[in-house]
This record gives C-alpha cells, sequence and structure tokens, in this order.
C-alpha cells in the first residue's frame, strides 16, 4: 500500500532531523517501538525508510571523502 509508504517515509525523514537535532538516535528506536505497537507494517516500512535514508548518507559521506582525497 503506497500510503503506508509515503507516511512511514515521511516519519522516518521526521525522525533523523530530530535525531540529529537532538544528537540522539535513541529517537528513531523509540519511534519504531510506538508504531510496531500499534501497526506492524507501518513499522517495517519506517524501519525500512530509516536504514535507506542512512545508507545513503553514509554513501554521501564515503564520496565526499574520496572526492576530497584527490
Amino acid at each position: 500500500m503506497r500510503v503506508v509508504e509515503e507516511l512511514a517515509d515521511n516519519l522516518a525523514k521526521d525522525a533523523i532531523e530530530l535525531a540529529n537535532e537532538l544528537g540522539n538516535d535513541d529517537i528513531i528506536y523509540e519511534k519504531a517501538k510506538v508504531l510496531v505497537a500499534t501497526a506492524s507494517t507501518m513499522e517495517e516500512a519506517y524501519m525500512t525508510s530509516i536504514r535507506v535514508r542512512l545508507a545513503e548518507r553514509r554513501a554521501r559521506r564515503f564520496l565526499e571523502e574520496k572526492t576530497q582525497a584527490v
């Protein structure tokens, strides 16, 4: 269901942003606990979005480091 993925992705973006502002990644996992208690499908989509977004961020940092090293 596309709406679940869109909502979960929006929640993931917000959670990552708040975690960065607070300097505490626990907010990401606390939100996941709330979701799994009420909607496991939403929690799965949320965590997938979290993993993809964080992996993309790490990959961009890697590329930036390699570019600066050249």
